[in-house]
C-alpha cells in the first residue's frame, strides 16, 4: 500500500529565512492515552475484574462496553489530527486495557478500522487484569520484535505483580525505533515503587542502546508521577532542557508544560498533574541550533484537548469527563487526556 506522507515545509514549520533553505519533511505523530478501564463483560480467570461484569458494581453490560469502545475510538482516531488532519497518529501507546479481545474490538471500530490500525498486546500479570498495548498504522510503522519486560519487585515483595513494560521495536519512517509503553505503580504505593520503575526502564533502555547504538527510543506511559518527580527526573534521567540532555539521558518536553504553563493530563482536587508522558532518547533531538533532519527528530509536543473530553456542568465542571463518577455512568471518556509528540524526517 502506498504510504501517505504529509509534507511539511521547513520554511513554514521552522521559520527559516530563505527559500534556499527549504526542504520537505515527513511528519509523524506519536501519542499515548490511558483508556481508563477498558474492560469487556466477560470474567478472565484469575483476574479481579468483577466490578466490570454485568452483575458487578458498575453493572457493566454490552451497551456500556460498546459505547466505551465507540468513545475511545473517537479520541484515538483524532490524536495527531491537529497537524495531520487526514492521517492522525502513526503510533499510540495505551494503558488500562483488559486483554486482546478488547483491543480487537477497539481497532475494529469504524473510525480506526478505516485507518487500518493494528495493535500489539502481551498478557501481563496485573491482578486487576489491566495491561498496556500499542496501536499502530502499518503504513508508517512496522513492528519487528515485541516483548514484555517484567516489573521486578524486591524479594520481600515477590508475591506482588503489576504491569510490565511493553517493548515494541520496528521501523518508523525507515528508522529503527523502540517504543516502551509503561503504567507504573499507582499513587496508592509510595514513590519508591515508581522510582524502581524508572530505574528498570532506564536499564532496559541502556541494554537496547548497547545492542544497537543507533536505536531511537521512546518511553511513554502513565507514570503516576509528574516530570519533576524522582522516578522520571532522576531514575529514568528524563531532563527538561533539550540542550542539556546527554547521550545516556532522555528529553522530557512535558516538564515545562506543567511547571511553566500549568497544564496537565489529569486533575485531582482542582490541580493539574501530568502523569501521561512521552520522553525521547538523545538521538531524537536537534540541540543548540542544529537542524539535521536526515533522521527522525523531535518537532513539538502537545496535550490533546477537545471540548467533549470535559465536564461542562455540575460539581466537576472543568474536569475530564470520565466513564463513571460518583457511582454514576456518564458515558464519558477517561480521567486522563492524551499526550502527543510530533517527529519529522527529511523526505528523499
Amino acid at each position: 500500500m502506498k504510504k501517505i506522507l504529509f509534507i511539511v515545509s521547513v520554511l513554514l514549520a521552522f521559520n527559516l529565512a530563505t527559500r534556499a533553505q527549504e526542504r520537505k519533511l515527513g511528519l509523524y505523530a506519536v501519542g499515548f492515552y490511558n483508556l481508563e478501564n477498558l474492560f469487556d463483560t466477560i470474567h478472565d480467570e484469575g483476574k479481579n475484574d468483577f466490578e466490570y461484569l454485568p452483575d458487578g458494581k458498575n453493572k457493566w453490560d454490552g451497551m456500556k462496553y460498546f459505547s466505551k469502545l465507540k468513545n475511545m475510538s473517537k479520541v484515538l482516531s483524532e490524536i495527531g489530527t491537529d497537524m495531520l488532519p487526514k492521517v492522525g497518529a502513526s503510533v499510540i501507546g495505551v494503558s488500562e486495557i483488559e486483554n486482546s479481545r478488547v483491543m480487537e474490538d477497539l481497532v475494529n471500530q469504524p473510525l480506526l478500522k478505516e485507518k487500518g490500525m493494528k495493535f500489539v498486546h502481551i498478557e501481563g500479570p496485573d491482578r486487576r487484569g489491566v495491561d498496556c498495548a500499542l496501536i499502530y498504522n502499518p503504513r508508517f510503522f512496522t513492528p519487528e520484535k515485541t516483548f514484555l519486560q517484567p516489573y521486578i519487585y524486591e524479594e520481600k515483595d515477590s508475591a506482588s505483580r503489576t504491569r510490565g513494560f511493553l517493548t515494541v521495536q520496528g521501523k518508523l519512517a525507515g528508522d529503527d525505533v523502540t517504543f516502551i509503553v509503561c503504567h507504573w505503580p499507582s499513587r496508592f504505593a509510595v514513590s519508591y515503587y515508581r522510582e524502581r520503575g524508572g530505574m528498570q526502564v532506564r536499564a532496559l533502555r541502556d541494554s537496547i542502546r548497547q545492542a544497537n547504538p543507533d536505536m531511537k527510543i521512546i518511553v511513554m506511559g502513565d507514570m503516576n508521577d509528574d516530570p519533576f518527580d524522582p522516578s522520571m527526573s532522576k531514575e529514568l534521567g528524563a531532563k527538561r532542557d533539550i540542550n542539556k540532555v546527554k547521550e545516556d539521558e532522555m528529553y522530557n518536553p512535558w516538564w515545562n508544560i506543567l511547571v511553566k504553563e500549568g497544564r496537565g493530563t489529569l486533575m485531582y482536587d482542582g490541580k493539574w498533574n501530568l502523569f501521561d508522558q512521552i520522553v525521547l532518547s538523545h538521538n531524537l533531538l536537534n540541540q543548540k541550533g542544529h537542524k539535521d533532519y536526515s533522521q527522525l527528530k523531535f518537532f513539538k509536543s502537545e496535550i490533546f484537548m477537545r471540548d467533549y473530553l470535559f465536564q461542562t456542568e455540575g460539581r466537576y465542571k472543568g474536569n475530564t469527563k470520565r466513564t463513571h463518577a460518583g457511582g454514576v455512568w456518564l458515558n464519558g471518556y477517561s480521567d486522563h487526556l492524551p499526550a502527543v509528540v510530533y517527529l519529522v524526517k527529511e523526505l528523499r
